[in-house]
């Protein structure tokens, strides 16, 4: 991952967790459903690929 000065490495660890904290939320409703869509089930899946990705990008900024 690309080196980033400490300000903008802290703007995009805040914007990633807001990411993160959104597709959890998302997730979260969908899984109050009794059953799911087609579209819904396809949507869960991605979104939970996103969250696994987005936390992947926030260790790594937060390690280096």
């Amino acid at each position: 991952m690309q080196n980033l000065a400490g300000a903008d490495k802290e703007a995009l660890i805040e914007r990633l967790t807001a990411e993160h904290r959104a597709l959890k939320a998302r997730l979260r409703e969908l899984e109050k459903h009794i059953a799911l869509t087609t579209a819904e089930q396809v949507e869960y899946a991605q979104l939970k690929k996103l969250k696994l990705q987005m936390k992947d990008r926030l260790r790594l900024l937060e390690r280096n």
